[in-house]
């Protein structure tokens, strides 16, 4: 197979995808990297798959589309450490109907969050916890980041997310459906581990530095929190919303074992 080893244009638009999320969502296309990730990609959702050289020789297994000098490779890779292979897919397209339509659905909402990192490794925990869906809401990081799509380890290929301006039509429909929402807040009035969340339920998690914004945590059923001992004033967004679905996790594993 022929190795390229200069710019084309369809390496430029991998570079524009991978550095640009108003492309990525015009083009309705991410990019990701790394073998685990291009293993746990979907088939059909691949679109291209381009690979250094190098890469190749150690996996004739893979059969792609652009094989490329590691240079080349590097030139067009958001890692630091290149693993050599990236794909091209389209992105995933879900509705709010996807996610609330499940029964006694588990859904976490983020507010805000700009952290890439930390909105990955949310919708891992989320499905970890068995959640049915995670919803971007405001100024939240792009899901396709090249650094969220990395920190899910695969786990956006199966959990439904979508994306919204606000939280608040989101926290009306639950409501209209007999759930209830519950915003993690620094002064919530009650522990979070003295709610049942066995029936539908919303957690919200706010902004790393601001958390939730006045006007969700209002319109929210419960402002929760999460008792803490020493001087630890809060905890990690990602940390907190850990703790929020685990304990609906166990409650309603809890159920099941009952039964």
């Amino acid at each position: 197979m022929h190795v390229l080893s200069r710019m084309t244009p369809e390496l430029k638009a991998v570079k524009k995808w991978q550095k640009k999320a108003s492309a990525r969502e015009t083009d309705r296309i991410f990019v990701t990297e790394g073998i685990r990730m291009f293993r746990e990609l979907p088939r059909e959702r691949i679109r291209k798959t381009v690979v250094s050289r190098t890469f190749l020789s150690a996996h004739p297994e893979i059969v792609p589309d652009l094989v490329v000098t590691d240079d080349l490779f590097a030139s067009i890779s958001e890692t630091e450490t290149p693993q050599g292979i990236l794909a091209v897919a389209d992105a995933f397209t879900y509705t709010l109907e996807d996610i609330l339509s499940v029964p006694d659905a588990l859904v976490l909402i983020l507010e805000n969050v700009q952290d890439p990192g930390n909105c990955g490794t949310m919708v891992r925990q989320a499905e970890a916890a068995g959640a049915s869906g995670v919803v971007f809401a405001g100024a939240c990081a792009d899901i396709y980041n090249p650094k969220t799509l990395r920190a899910t380890m695969g786990s956006v290929f199966r959990v439904p997310h979508v994306r919204t301006d606000s939280a608040l039509p989101v926290l009306r429909e639950i409501r209209k459906r007999g759930g209830r929402s519950c915003a993690a807040y620094l002064t919530g009035s009650v522990a979070y581990d003295t709610l049942p969340y066995t029936g539908m339920t919303a957690f919200l998690i706010g902004n790393e530095a601001r958390g939730l914004t006045e006007e969700t945590a209002e319109n929210a059923d419960f402002r929760i929190r999460i008792p803490m001992m020493g001087q630890v004033e809060s905890l990690n967004a990602a940390a907190a919303a850990t703790v929020l679905l685990f304990e609906a996790a166990r409650q309603r594993r809890k159920i099941v074992t009952e039964i």
